[in-house]
């Protein structure tokens, strides 16, 4: 009866081990939170982009992984590009702002 009683306790422990494992975050996935906060701080910049009248008119996408935004896309001028950059690092919560966007 101990024996068999020390094997199931082993088992419990174990399966609750790996239920904890499981729910934590990988350096290459998002948690739920962090993916929700990602899609806030990507409709953020998009508007903000939006809202700036000399941005209105080109096609930059934006996404956002982990607080990091990376700006995409084309525009007319280098001071367009730079403007777009200045914009997505002033929404809160953007860590960081990669922009890769292109001068047509």
């Amino acid at each position: 009866m101990a024996k068999i009683r020390r094997i199931v306790t082993v088992l419990l422990c174990a399966c609750m081990l790996a239920s904890f494992t499981g729910c934590t975050t990988t350096p290459k996935r998002e948690s739920a939170g962090e993916y929700v906060d990602d899609s806030v701080i990507t409709t953020r910049v998009k508007a903000a982009i939006f809202d700036e009248l000399a941005l209105k008119t080109f096609q930059i996408n934006v996404t956002t992984y982990r607080g990091v935004v990376q700006l995409s896309g084309f525009v007319d001028s280098a001071e367009n590009a730079r403007k777009a950059g200045e914009i997505a690092r002033g929404v809160k919560g953007v860590q960081e702002v990669k922009n890769d966007l292109i001068t047509k």
